[in-house]
């Protein structure tokens, strides 16, 4: 089991708003918000963006964030467009994972790749 996760990003202000406007509609919240430092869950942070001084690594990353039907995944989807990502698959099933796998695919506002996924196989 995964205890955190993390990205590296350039502008942690822009990069808070992105990920508020995408991990909301999956009931999840900003917990963390310290200096350099921005963290997202339900009960704890488990996901966090970071600001250290150094350039992000995007297209270097992938994570995927559960949602619990397909409703969400497309309101996460509009939520982190809306928010400044770029578009990298839109929401649809995706057979190749399985035959209930549901999910859609963005760029972050530094490239990582970020993946909203439902399913119950």
């Amino acid at each position: 089991m995964i205890h955190h996760a993390g990205v590296d990003v350039t502008d942690l202000e822009r990069s808070g708003h992105f990920y508020d406007s995408l991990l909301g509609p999956l009931g999840w919240r900003r917990l963390v918000d310290e200096d350099g430092r921005v963290g997202w869950g339900i009960y704890r942070s488990v996901f966090f963006a970071s600001a250290n001084g150094t350039a992000a690594r995007g297209g270097s990353s992938h994570v995927c964030f559960s949602a619990n039907a397909i409703p969400a995944v497309k309101a996460a989807y509009e939520g982190g467009l809306e928010a400044g990502g770029t578009d990298d698959g839109a929401p649809g099933p995706r057979p190749g994972y399985g035959a209930s796998h549901y999910a859609a695919y963005l760029r972050d506002p530094d490239g990582h790749r970020v993946e909203i996924a439902v399913s119950s196989d």
